[in-house]
């Protein structure tokens, strides 16, 4: 989502749960019974009680803008939950539901089926609905979905998003490993030719097809991340969906946009779009209204009180850590003031501290960075037991089968690490390392909550030997900054949640340059060729045996610091009630860790 950024499946707490959940990952080209072909797990019409169209709901953020909201860059997970349950569609969707084994299912949005697998899951086909349109009613058609993907390729304009189209799509690579079609702004005819033949669309525009390099057997979860539609006409490369709105093919469109303290963006409906068109989507709001630029205290405090405006509204982010108190009596308990508006639940997350490889290349000197941290201190800062476990790798445990124990704090670094960190040791690897300790620019969002967390890294570092200089970032375009080696520091904040279930949406992100997620800068020629065979292999068993040793080995290598296992606590106004919640609850929505906006209508 931190990726897809983190900004949310039950833990070990609920592994039953899980073992269900992992089984939807494995997707094939013939439905399940509740997956026919053209079928929703939404309803198709509203309810005869309860929500009803109207209102607006209003949208708190401590940023200054979204990081991106082009469609081909967009990968946090609130921006992802937004924007695909208001302003853009994808060829498949994730059901809404508080349950999470359901939510990770997908349902059609502009495809009519889960898509067609052929050439054992090397060919997938996906046939559009009719009726689909832009918000100036043109006609969405298969040249501009391939259009939307062909972007991907544009690596030095169109950055920060999912790369799954680069790595899969059956097009050939130079003798570095890079795809030889350098994407539509700059390709040759016979550069353009080569994706041509990996994405092909029919006679009458209706089923795109997409060829792949090898079988890829969940693929229909893939066209969920950067595969929407954008027109040629429209796009305007770098700047698309910053200089002007982005042309929407959701049920609202961009009325506006400003940027910075006081700004704003206000959906408003989407005149050309049809509910017969769309199932999935009941866009119950008359409008979205997100307020950038506010105090995050402010923002707690006025979805405490839930007066006026604010009983519509939702924070972008979770509570602070000096609120949870006042709405929960421990993580798993509302009190009952705030019951059916408040929710805490295990999320999808992996908090870490990437160490960019290349300006830190001693593994020594990595592991005394990693051995001297005070991950206690950590914890405690971000809320306590509210914020979820020490994290011990890349892998979450409620990814299901590919997670297992690597071992990090008790054998990995040579001895076992305490949560204080070890700093005497942390001094010993420094001494064998035959290094000095280096000093560390450490970048992190400027919030006051990422703050104190960097004041206790600085400090834990510090008294091992290193010096710290820190470096805040503007929250709204911290990924931004980072992913410009140029600009980066040497260690930085992250977090990562898993785009499906399955680790071949994690390890290959984080730590390959092909991944688009690489924020250490990791480029192993022997790790790379691990990682495909990883992701080629169809024997799910065997394939979970390889992602968790791929996992220790990127811990072996300490190429990045796990520090939680993430849990997140939310809060809404009093008259915001969703449609697949319990008596109207709020949820955490699981694929993408987020608020379910998509399921949101205002009590009237």
């Amino acid at each position: 989502m931190e990726r897809r950024m983190d900004k949310g499946w039950l833990r070990a707490l609920a592994l039953g749960a899980v073992a269900a959940l992992a089984l939807s990952a494995c997707s094939s080209s013939t439905p399940t019974a509740s997956q026919a072909p053209g079928s929703t797990t939404q309803p198709t019409t509203a309810p005869t009680a309860g929500p009803k169209a109207g209102g607006t709901v209003y949208l708190l953020t401590q940023a200054d803008q979204f990081d991106q909201v082009d469609p081909q860059r967009s990968y946090t997970g609130e921006d992802l939950a937004f924007f695909s349950s208001t302003i853009y569609r994808s060829l498949e969707a994730y059901t809404y539901s508080p349950d999470n084994p359901t939510a990770s299912k997908l349902t059609p949005d502009l495809a009519t089926d889960l898509g067609t697998s052929t050439d054992g899951a090397k060919t997938w086909s996906f046939t559009l609905r009719d009726g689909v349109t832009f918000q100036d009613g043109s006609p969405i058609t298969c040249a501009d979905i391939a259009y939307g993907v062909s972007r991907t390729f544009a690596t030095d304009v169109i950055n920060q998003g999912p790369t799954y189209a680069i790595q899969d799509l059956n097009i050939p690579q130079d003798a570095k490993g890079n795809s030889q079609y350098p994407g539509p702004y700059k390709a040759t005819a016979a550069q353009q030719a080569l994706f041509d033949a990996a994405v092909t669309c029919s006679a009458d525009g209706k089923t795109i097809t997409f060829h792949l390099s090898k079988p890829v057997a969940d693929f229909n979860y893939t066209v969920t991340l950067g595969f929407s539609p954008v027109p040629k006409a429209a796009d305007t490369g770098e700047s698309y969906g910053v200089a002007k709105p982005p042309m929407a093919s959701g049920p609202y469109e961009v009325q506006s946009y400003t940027t910075g303290k006081g700004g704003k963006m206000i959906l408003v409906r989407n005149p050309n779009w049809s509910q017969a068109s769309d199932p999935y989507r009941h866009p119950y709001p008359d409008q979205w209204e997100v307020d950038f630029g506010l105090d995050p205290q402010v923002i707690d405090q006025r979805l405490i009180q839930s007066t006026g405006t604010d009983q519509t509204a939702i924070s972008y982010a979770g509570m602070q850590p000096q609120n949870l108190a006042t709405v929960f009596t421990d993580p798993t308990t509302t009190l009952p003031a705030f019951a059916g508006r408040a929710v805490s639940a295990y999320d999808i997350y992996t908090r870490y501290l990437w160490i960019n490889v290349q300006k830190v290349p001693n593994l020594l000197i990595r592991e005394a960075m990693a051995a001297a941290l005070d991950r206690s201190a950590m914890k405690k800062n971000l809320g306590g037991d509210f914020y979820g476990d020490y994290a011990d790798g890349a892998v979450k445990p409620n990814i299901g089968a590919d997670y297992a124990p690597t071992g990090l704090w008790t054998t990995l670094l040579g001895e076992a690490i305490p949560d204080t960190g070890d700093p005497a040791y942390a001094k010993t690897l420094i001494a064998k390392s035959g290094v000095a300790a280096p000093t560390i620019t450490y970048n992190y969002p400027d919030t006051p909550v990422r703050g104190k967390e960097a004041a206790i890294i600085q400090a834990s570092l510090q008294a091992a030997g290193f010096k710290v200089t820190l470096a805040p970032l503007p929250s709204g375009s911290y990924y931004s900054t980072v992913f410009d080696p140029t600009k980066a520091g040497d260690l930085g904040y992250g977090g990562w949640g898993a785009d499906w279930p399955n680790a071949s949406t994690v390890v290959p992100d984080l730590f390959t340059q092909a991944g688009g997620w690489d924020l250490s800068q990791v480029d192993d020629s022997a790790f790379n060729a691990e990682v495909q065979a990883a992701a080629a292999e169809t024997d799910r068993a065997k394939q979970s045996t390889d992602w968790q040793a791929l996992n220790t080995e990127t811990m072996k290598n300490v190429w990045l610091i796990p520090t939680f296992f993430g849990l997140s606590q939310d809060l809404v106004g009093t008259k915001l009630a969703t449609v697949a919640g319990a008596n109207g609850a709020l949820y955490l929505w699981g694929p993408y860790g987020s608020k379910p906006y998509g399921d949101f209508y205002v009590k009237q």
